[in-house]
């Protein structure tokens, strides 16, 4: 919480510097950052916003990112080469942290990016 860190800092400021009482203020905390869930669809929400729209590549590419949970970063980088259809997996090349990663990809999801690429060639 910003507001309570700058009220640490100026009391912390006030014991060591104004009144000299530096053990005071090896008592105050700062407080961390506040982190939140983040937000899960169900089942139904996700086909729902997939089946919004008829276009394959606005179908395939979210059906590829949600089913094999991909970073938005990692989807924007991924080629048909980094696709193992026999063993189901993406590779990742660059993931968090700048390394490849293999993920894996739920059965039935090659359809749609399949019938996209075809239809685009």
């Amino acid at each position: 919480m910003p507001t309570m860190n700058s009220m640490v800092s100026a009391l912390w400021f006030f014991f060591t510097q104004l009144v000299d009482q530096p053990d005071l203020a090896r008592k105050l905390v700062r407080t961390g950052p506040v982190r939140k869930l983040p937000v899960v669809l169900s089942q139904d929400e996700v086909a729902r916003q997939l089946g919004a729209t008829t276009c394959l590549k606005h179908q395939g590419v979210p059906s590829v990112a949600y089913g094999a949970g991909l970073r938005a970063s990692e989807l924007t980088a991924l080629k048909v080469r980094d696709i193992d259809s026999e063993r189901m997996l993406l590779r990742v090349e660059r993931g968090q942290g700048g390394q490849y990663r293999n993920a894996r990809l739920p059965a039935g999801l090659l359809a749609l990016p399949r019938q996209w690429w075809k239809a685009g060639r």
